[in-house]
């Protein structure tokens, strides 16, 4: 799979449309991993020009922010944005809400403005254009889904026909948990709640979650936020449906639905 980096196009004078911001998830964990590989695959399928930073990639220091270390956050940031300037970065996209937010809505007050485009939006796009063909109809052809609306993406940017769409252009059954959209619930991670111990009480958040996403009798549970396809598994495993419950994110059910 070939994936080139910013200093490689550089090196050789020319620049890609976009750049891919893998992010920490994508990069090191390896659930999270399979999603930046089947979206990898999907743009050089559909012929998309895209770099990544490769070793120059920091993360975004979303962590670090909402747990309440401001200095962290900026060092990071400030470091990030120095290297994207520095390579003249116009467009980004990330399978990442975490670092989508962080990208889009807090890097432009230090310095760093760019378009910021989350995976579901860049996938409804290329649908749209008719860069995406689906074989067949897709591999999930009327399979009964239900959509979990991250917490980044759905209410603190207001992304929700997106990742319907895309679902939509596959030609599933969606159906939707009773909270969704602006009344979605949590997974439990955000926040940098995925990085700390819970607090105790009745129930985790991501097993309330997982159980409303189960009732609904989908077999699979689609995502689009690496922290909620993990916390989702967690809930699904919890609930002792792995066997027939999946959890997947967009770009992976996009992956197999893609004509060969």
């Amino acid at each position: 799979m070939m994936v080139k980096t910013m200093a490689e196009f550089m090196a050789e004078g020319t620049e890609p449309e976009v750049l891919f911001w893998v992010g920490c998830a994508g990069s090191f964990d390896q659930r999270a991993q399979k999603i930046t590989k089947a979206f990898v695959q999907i743009l050089n399928k559909v012929g998309v020009s895209f770099a990544i930073l490769g070793n120059e990639e920091m993360c975004t220091g979303d962590p670090a922010r909402r747990a309440g270390n401001e200095f962290l956050f900026q060092m990071m940031a400030y470091n990030n944005i120095q290297v994207l300037n520095g390579y003249g970065v116009k467009r980004i996209v990330t399978a990442c809400p975490h670092c989508f937010n962080t990208l889009k809505n807090e890097y432009p007050a230090l310095g760093g403005q760019y378009e910021v485009i989350h995976h579901a939006t860049f996938l409804q796009d290329l649908i749209n254009n008719g860069k995406i063909v689906m074989k067949g109809g897709g591999a999930f052809k009327g399979k009964k889904i239900t959509y979990h609306d991250s917490c980044y993406l759905g209410r603190a940017n207001n992304i929700y026909e997106a990742p319907r769409a895309v679902l939509e252009a596959m030609d599933v059954e969606l159906v939707e948990m009773k909270r969704c959209k602006t009344n979605g619930l949590c997974c439990g991670a955000g926040g940098a709640q995925m990085f700390k111990e819970e607090e105790k009480g009745t129930t985790r958040v991501n097993f309330e979650r997982s159980k409303e996403a189960v009732d609904t009798g989908a077999n699979i549970i689609a995502a689009n936020c690496p922290f909620c396809t993990t916390m989702l598994m967690d809930g699904v495993k919890n609930a002792e449906k792995e066997d027939s419950v999946q959890v997947l994110d967009i770009a992976e059910m996009i992956a197999q639905s893609l004509e060969d």
